[in-house]
């Protein structure tokens, strides 16, 4: 409903100009604080180390979940007390070795990827290829040459599908 008077009540549709011409909304500029923050964390020693504690985490509760699931061989001959320590133990053991695993694959894979970025000073796929390839081939350089370059294939094309799913350089 439109008033009688010259002036538009808040009821009328919006004239063509006021959708043409969005509000401009002032830029906020970033806090000291903010870019402190940005500058710790674009350093590839603290991102790495950051990763690798995350991997640590990520494979303990894996560890803890996965040596849960073991049951013991000799189950019948167990009591349910033997049984709780066979697990309790298993369970550890599961844990403290994934906890391993995934400290260094995620200090290795983020230390590679932080170093190829700034290097390339891009941030895009061939990063992920590079840093995926670097973390298969370091962990499996034990088996031999073959196992390394398996490993670095291996590990790239599975990074290449993780960023793909997550779609984060669109």
């Amino acid at each position: 409903m439109a008033s009688t008077s010259g002036d538009r009540s808040s009821l009328d549709p919006p004239t063509s100009n006021d959708s043409e011409n969005p509000p401009i909304e002032p830029i906020r500029m970033p806090t000291l604080e903010e870019i402190r923050g940005q500058d710790i964390w674009n350093n590839c020693a603290v991102r790495s180390v950051v990763s690798g504690v995350m991997g640590g985490g990520l494979g303990l509760f894996m560890g803890l979940f996965l040596g849960a699931l073991d049951n013991p061989l000799m189950q019948d001959e167990m009591t349910a007390k033997q049984q709780f320590v066979y697990t309790a133990k298993q369970m550890g053991r599961r844990s403290w070795g994934s906890a391993k695993a995934f400290a260094v694959m995620g200090f290795i894979f983020s230390a590679a990827e932080c170093v190829v970025e700034k290097a390339r000073a891009k941030h895009d796929m061939t990063n992920t290829v590079v840093a995926g390839c670097v973390t298969g081939g370091s962990i499996s350089a034990k088996g031999g040459p073959k196992a390394a370059c398996a490993g670095c294939a291996g590990f790239a094309a599975f990074s290449v599908l993780i960023e793909k799913f997550l779609d984060r350089h669109s």
